[in-house]
C-alpha cells in the first residue's frame, strides 16, 4: 500500500494530546479558545497550543486545529488575528465548515492546509472537487455515507485530495452533527460549539388534554432515550476502510478522558500496524482489539452508516449510561530503576491486593497484583483512597511517564 495511513486522535487538553501522541497517533486535532465545536472541552490557549505543537512535532505527529463553527457576523472580527497566531505556532492544518471562514483562511494564511469538516455535509465527489478547486487538501466524509459511497468518491477525485472519516466514538443524532435541538431546548448553539447533548436525555410523550400524564414511548416505566445512539466502532473493519480510499482514520472524543484516548488509540495503532504487516495476523486478533477498546467506557457498538442505514438495533432505548468494565486508577509520573518503584498519581481508589493492568505506550500491557505501596513520605500504606494522591508502587518491570494503571470494575455499568 503506497498511501500513508493516518491515525487521527482527539486532544481535548494538553495531557490528552501528549497521551495521544505517545500511544500511537499520527496526528491530533484540537480546539483553540474560539471557533471550534467542542466548547465543553478544556481546549487550548496559545501558550498551551504552542507547547502541544512542539511536543507533537518532536514525535513527528501533526496538529490540526478546528475552526469549524458556522460563523455569525461578529465572529469574523477576531478570526484573522487568530489564524495568524496559530500559523506562527506551527499548526499543520485547520478544519473548516463555513465557506466564509474558508475564504478568510485562504486570504489570511494562504499557505495553511485546509481540511473540510464533516459539518460541511461532504456526501459526493462533486462537492469534494469543488472544495479542491478552492484549495482544500482534505475532505472529512459525512457520517451518513456508506462504504460504497466513500469508495466511489475516492475513485472520482485526484489522489492528492485526502479522505478522512470517523471510525470510532459517539454518534450524533443530527445530520453530520448539524443540530438545532440543543439551541431550541437549552439555548446552547451546537453549531458554535456549545451542544448540551439533548439526544442523550430521557423523553416521554404527553397528550394535549392530559398535560400531566407522561407516557413512555416504548413499554418501559422509565421512559425512553429515543435519540441515544450506540457508539461507532470500526476496528474490526480496517481492510474495508482502507480499500474505500480513507487515508485518515479519525477517533471522536475531545471531551472524553485521557484513559479513553490512550486505550482506544493504542488499540487502533496495533490493529492498523498488524494489518499492514500481515492481514492474517490482523484477522486472528479481531476479538482482542474489540476487547481492548471496550476497556474504555462506551455505549455499545455499531458500524453506523458504513453498511447501510442504521435501524432500531443501533439505538439504546433503556438508558444513557455507558458500559464501563474497567476503571482508570492511576497515571504513572515516574519510575526508579534502583528500587523498582513507580510513582503513581491516583485517579480512582486502589488497595493492596488489587489485580491491576498497566497500559503502556511503549511495551506490552502487563498484569500484576499490588503487594507493596508507599506514601510520599516513604511510609507503607494499604490503600490509595484520595483523588490525585501520590503513591509509590512496586512493579516487576520498568514503566514510563503517561503509562496508565487500570483494573476491572467492581460494579460495571452494563446495558440491559
Amino acid at each position: 500500500m503506497n498511501r500513508k495511513i493516518e491515525l487521527l486522535a482527539p486532544a481535548g487538553d494538553l495531557e490528552k494530546l501528549k497521551i495521544a501522541v505517545l500511544y500511537g497517533a499520527d496526528a491530533v486535532y484540537l480546539g483553540g479558545s474560539s471557533f471550534g465545536l467542542r466548547a465543553k472541552a478544556k481546549n487550548f490557549d496559545f501558550e498551551q497550543m504552542k507547547e502541544g505543537v512542539e511536543f507533537a512535532h518532536a514525535h513527528n505527529v501533526k496538529v490540526y486545529v478546528t475552526c469549524n463553527i458556522f460563523a455569525h457576523n461578529e465572529d469574523f472580527s477576531e478570526l484573522p488575528g487568530y489564524l495568524r497566531e496559530i500559523e506562527k505556532i506551527g499548526v499543520d492544518a485547520v478544519l473548516v465548515a463555513d465557506p466564509g471562514v474558508f475564504a478568510v483562511v485562504r486570504e489570511t494564511v494562504p499557505n495553511m492546509d485546509v481540511h473540510i469538516s464533516t459539518q460541511a455535509n461532504n456526501t459526493n465527489y462533486h462537492t469534494a472537487l469543488f472544495w479542491k478547486s478552492l484549495g482544500a487538501s482534505r475532505i472529512v466524509m459525512a457520517r451518513e455515507l456508506s462504504m460504497g459511497e466513500i469508495k466511489e468518491i475516492s475513485e472520482n477525485i485526484p489522489s492528492e485530495l485526502e479522505i478522512e472519516a470517523f471510525v470510532h466514538g459517539a454518534m450524533c443524532i443530527s445530520y453530520s452533527g448539524r443540530c438545532l435541538l440543543s439551541n431550541y431546548l437549552s439555548g446552547r448553539d451546537a453549531n458554535k460549539g456549545a451542544c448540551s447533548h439533548p439526544c442523550r436525555w430521557q423523553y416521554y410523550v404527553t397528550e394535549k388534554t392530559r398535560p400531566n400524564e407522561y407516557m413512555p414511548i416504548v413499554e418501559d416505566e422509565r421512559g425512553t432515550y429515543i435519540f441515544n445512539s450506540k457508539d461507532l466502532c470500526m476496528i474490526d473493519h480496517i481492510p474495508e476502510l482502507l480499500d474505500a480510499g480513507i487515508m485518515s482514520l479519525k477517533i471522536e472524543g475531545r471531551i472524553k478522558t485521557a484513559f479513553y484516548v490512550g486505550t482506544v488509540i493504542r488499540a487502533y495503532r496495533e490493529a492498523i500496524d498488524d494489518y499492514l504487516k500481515d492481514p492474517k495476523l490482523y484477522e486472528s486478533k479481531k476479538e482482542y482489539y474489540i476487547k481492548e477498546v471496550s476497556k474504555a467506557s462506551y455505549r455499545g457498538y455499531t458500524t453506523g452508516f458504513y453498511y447501510g442505514k442504521p435501524n432500531e438495533e443501533e439505538q439504546i432505548y433503556t438508558t444513557s449510561s455507558y458500559i464501563r468494565t474497567y476503571d482508570f486508577i492511576g497515571m504513572v509520573l515516574g519510575y526508579d530503576e534502583e528500587t523498582g518503584l513507580a510513582t503513581i498519581e491516583q485517579r480512582n481508589k486502589f488497595v493492596i491486593g488489587d489485580k491491576v493492568e498497566f497500559l503502556r505506550h511503549s511495551g506490552e500491557i502487563f498484569e500484576m497484583t499490588i503487594e507493596k505501596m508507599y506514601n510520599e513520605d516513604g511510609e507503607e500504606i494499604t490503600e490509595a483512597p484520595h483523588p490525585q494522591q501520590i503513591v509509590k508502587v512496586k512493579v516487576p518491570c520498568r514503566v514510563d511517564e503517561f503509562d496508565m494503571m487500570r483494573k476491572e470494575a467492581e460494579n460495571p455499568v452494563t446495558l440491559e
